[in-house]
């Protein structure tokens, strides 16, 4: 499994390139800005992009969908509960200074316990509510794409409509954390870090 992090656009969110090293097919997750540079390293890779897949609805998440989707093809993937926040982008990133295109719509839409192939690699996709309400996590090989539900020492926000703390707190503590210590978190924004990591000493979540 080959694993490509991008920090794009102004709110340096992380993109995920996973690739499958013996069919070269890849998922983009999250591509929320800079899709030339997106593109570059999957043409650097010599990926076929299979599928585009948001964690969330968020723009900055969100952002060059529609310009990965005309450049590649591959089917847009999101939870059915985020779906409609892709056709107002333009609002969102109003909201912030920014100017954006909607993103087309998804090709097809998951929810808690579909599975995502390409190559030799599956993902299943966990629903985790809370930042927003079709949050989800991608889970394979003891590695797991959270998007904005948890980070190194943090967590996501759930000030923004659609968000919620409590339900939050849930997701990671009964969604998350007993896929196991030694997965590997792969978050919306910042480094990585691990479940144990997280459940041991991050001040959001920390069980008794």
């Amino acid at each position: 499994m080959i694993i490509e992090k991008l920090e794009v656009g102004m709110m340096m969110a992380n993109c995920y390139i996973v690739g499958c090293e013996k069919t070269r097919q890849a998922v983009v997750i999250d591509p929320g800005d800079e899709g030339d540079r997106i593109l570059y390293r999957l043409a650097d890779n010599k990926f076929t992009v299979a599928y585009i897949i948001n964690t969330h609805g968020h723009f900055d998440h969100v952002g060059a969908n529609k310009q990965l989707k005309d450049a590649t093809g591959a089917d847009l993937l999101i939870h059915e509960a985020d779906a409609p926040m892709l056709s107002t982008l333009s609002e969102m990133a109003e909201a912030f200074g920014m100017a954006m295109d909607n993103s087309p719509p998804p090709d097809r839409t998951l929810k808690d316990g579909d599975k995502i192939t390409f190559g030799d690699i599956t993902m299943d996709v966990i629903h985790t509510p809370g930042h927003t309400p079709g949050g989800i996590s991608l889970v394979t090989d003891k590695k797991a794409f959270v998007g904005d539900t948890l980070f190194a020492g943090s967590i996501g926000r759930t000030d923004f409509p659609g968000g919620d703390f409590n339900t939050l707190i849930e997701s990671i503590q009964k969604r998350l954390f007993p896929l196991g210590d030694d997965v590997t978190v792969y978050c919306g924004h910042g480094p990585e870090t691990t479940i144990g990591m997280e459940r041991r000493t991050n001040p959001f979540v920390v069980m008794p």
